[in-house]
């Protein structure tokens, strides 16, 4: 190798390694800015687009639309429809091959770990929605694995609706529990959500969840997966809403309406 090759080398070299330094550097001011900012956001579909309070990345476009025949509140709400094959996942060690359509909030609105946030949402499962024994989730929390490989990758609080019944999940090391299970018929009618969450590796964790109004479940324990799975101890949490199931090829469609979320000052929300 030349001189003239040797220094073009080494500028490569280095602009390379200024490059991730500067990379390395905006996410340390990200991750900083997430760590202090308070999260506050209302969310009533009113609008005909998509608000910039969640990303469509695990969604197909088409899935989702604002429509004014089936609403909570206001003028409209959110529908979304999934079809087979949408946003296809091949089978894992974390369970079979799924398909999904579900609005994922922003990461500037992403919970901390050890911080206590109050989300509030309404779902409608319509009238003629299938009834299948198949893995369904319609809303879920999920851990945010940073760096590598974080094992398992399920969601560490989900809503779930299998085989006609809908109930709450949680997870953490030890495994899965269910928390609430319902009785009767959920289609047909809107479902008010309320959860107030504290995720945390610790004992401090938190959850406390109502439907329409009454209190479903009340735990208090770790909440999150440990440092070992391969979560950052510092962790952050992203919700999500939608559909997300194993493979099928009937179509199946959601309503919602009215999201919330609050930041609470102290580790109680009134």
């Amino acid at each position: 190798m030349t001189t003239v090759q040797r220094l073009q080398v080494r500028r490569v070299l280095l602009f390379a390694g200024a490059l991730v330094i500067l990379l390395v550097a905006a996410e340390i001011i990200r991750l900083a800015w997430l760590l202090h900012r308070p999260v506050h956001i209302r969310d009533g579909f009113e609008e005909p687009k998509l608000s910039s309070t969640w990303t469509a990345e695990r969604m197909v476009p088409g899935a989702f639309s604002v429509q004014s025949e089936i609403v909570r509140s206001g003028h409209s709400a959110a529908q979304i429809t999934l079809r087979a094959n949408d946003r296809y996942e091949a089978a894992s060690d974390d369970g079979a091959a799924t398909e999904r359509d579900e609005l994922t909030e922003a990461s500037r609105f992403w919970s901390q770990s050890g911080r206590t946030y109050d989300y509030a949402f309404s779902l409608c499962l319509p009238r003629d929605f299938p009834i299948v024994d198949v893995r369904l989730v319609i809303a879920q929390w999920k851990q945010l694995c940073e760096w590598g490989s974080c094992r398992p990758d399920n969601p560490v609080l989900a809503i779930r609706y299998e085989g006609g019944i809908l109930f709450v999940t949680r997870k953490n090391d030890d495994g899965q529990v269910t928390m609430y299970r319902s009785q009767g018929e959920m289609r047909g009618r809107w479902l008010d959500f309320r959860f107030v969450t504290r995720f945390s590796q610790n004992d401090d964790g938190a959850i406390n969840g109502w439907m329409n109004g009454q209190q479903i479940v009340q735990y208090r324990g770790v909440t999150a997966y440990r440092a070992a799975r391969g979560y950052p101890a510092h962790g952050f949490f992203y919700f999500k809403m939608g559909l997300y199931r194993d493979l099928m090829q009937q179509p199946m469609t959601i309503y919602l309406d009215d999201f919330r979320k609050d930041q609470c000052a102290t580790s109680n929300c009134d």
